[in-house]
This record gives structure tokens, sequence and C-alpha cells, in this order.
């Protein structure tokens, strides 16, 4: 049977924070409210819990809260459920939570020692019961590689690259019918004039209507995500909390780092 690779959606998504109150618990209907008033702002889709959500300091049942939580709070658009694991059997595990309470995606990065790509993902895959898989790869922040041959063969219906590699994005369109979202901030005016099917950014957390335009186009938008998309880098997550805190009194407490 062929997969059908349609994107879940076009344009901006947003990699979401997690907020966290003062005692380090996770503040699950304070980071709802904060993807509703994202989504208010003009963001395509959501992803929870992925590396900007600092999953890798969750534990499984509050990831699952916050999809459930964000799935109630923006009913209009997809919402992606970071689901990673050291091996497929967390993966799956995790994917099929997920989708349980409301996800409409998975994004799936591979462990750093997957072995066969495609017998990961195909466990993974049977998990979500039919909502699509997405394939993370990002090797210097969570798992492992995805190489652009192997995409193919895999079970996923897009990818998201948040390495920042010119010459990646352009082999990932051009030898893969699959849809290509970017998570490097930089890359979000060439992504959208080559034809890639979104972006899922962190600093669309606090810039998401200079994300919008400069996907849209706008060269100015782009040139002012320079500032966010340094300052989101440095010292993760402090530098991206402080952000989001400086404009909407969010909390900047953090687990990592």
């Amino acid at each position: 049977m062929t997969l059908e690779r349609n994107p879940l959606w076009r344009g901006v998504a947003v990699a979401l924070v997690t907020l966290f109150e003062a005692d380090g618990s996770v503040d699950v209907a304070g980071t709802a409210r904060h993807a509703e008033r994202l989504v208010a702002s003009g963001v395509r889709a959501v992803l929870v819990a992925g590396s900007t959500g600092e999953a890798d300091a969750l534990g499984d049942g509050e990831r699952v809260a916050l999809v459930s939580a964000v799935r109630q709070a923006c009913p209009g658009v997809p919402v992606i459920a970071g689901a990673g694991g050291a091996w497929a059997g967390p993966a799956a595990e995790l994917a099929a939570a997920s989708v349980a309470v409301g996800a409409d995606a998975v994004l799936v990065a591979p462990p750093r020692r997957a072995g066969d790509l495609r017998v990961f993902y195909e466990r993974v895959a049977s998990a979500a019961d039919g909502r699509p898989v997405l394939a993370y790869h990002f090797p210097a922040v969570a798992g492992g590689a995805v190489p652009v041959e192997v995409l193919p063969s895999l079970p996923v219906v897009g990818v998201k690259d948040s390495t920042g590699d010119v010459e990646r994005l352009l082999r990932l369109l051009t030898e893969w019918d699959g849809a290509v979202y970017v998570g490097s901030s930089a890359l979000v005016s060439t992504a959208g004039m080559l034809g890639a099917a979104g972006a899922i950014l962190a600093v669309a957390n606090v810039a998401v209507e200079d994300c919008v335009a400069a996907w849209e186009g706008d060269a100015a938008a782009q040139l002012r995500l320079a500032g966010p998309h340094v300052a989101a880098r440095t010292g993760f997550p402090h530098g991206l909390k402080r952000l989001v805190a400086e404009r909407f009194g969010t909390s900047t407490a953090a687990r990592m780092g």
C-alpha cells in the first residue's frame, strides 16, 4: 500500500515551550493558554513536548497531560506530540498514549543507536493508530540521524529538520515526496520560497508575527528574526524562556540547563 504523504498543515507551527511553576511542577493550564494565544496570532499547528518543550525533562504522564490540554485549548489546528524514545518500545507507547488524548500526529526522532530505521518507524506508526508520523532530524540535540536517502523507505509522511543545513533542505525537497518542515528560524523565508510544507519554530513562541511574515516572503521580517534566533539558542532553554516572559509575562522556570 502506498503511503499518502500529504502535509498535515502548511505554514508556521510553534515548537511550544513547556511552562513550569516556581516549584518545578508543570504548568499544564498555563502552557495550554500560551498555545491558544499563539494560534490566535497566526500559527497553523502546535508541537507539544518536543525538544523546545524540554521533553527530556518530562515524564510520560506529564507529556500526555500537556497534549490533552493543548488539544482542548486549540481545537482549530493540528496538535503534534513529541514521542521519541531510547528504543522503539517507549516511543511506540508514548505515541499511542498521545493519540489517545487527541494528538493529530506524532514527531519522532530515532534513537542514537536505532539500528534498522524502517523497523523502528514501522513500530511507531503502528502504535500511532493511523495518525501521521513525522521523522525528526536534529542529531546534535535529539536522537540519531534520519538520512535523506532512507526517508523514502520509512512509513512517515513528513520530516522536521532543525539543522539549518541549506544543502540538506535542497536534497529533501528534490529527492523525496514527503512534507518538509524546517526547524531553524534562520531558514523560514528560504523554506517558504522553495516550496517546503512549513516551519516548526521555537521563536514562534515569542515572534509569531515575524515568523508568519517571513514565511510569506517578507525579507525584513526574516532579518528581524535574527535577534530572537540567537537569543533562543543561548543557554537553552533560558534564553527562550526569558524572551517569552518579557513579551507575555510567563514564568522563566525551567528544568533543563
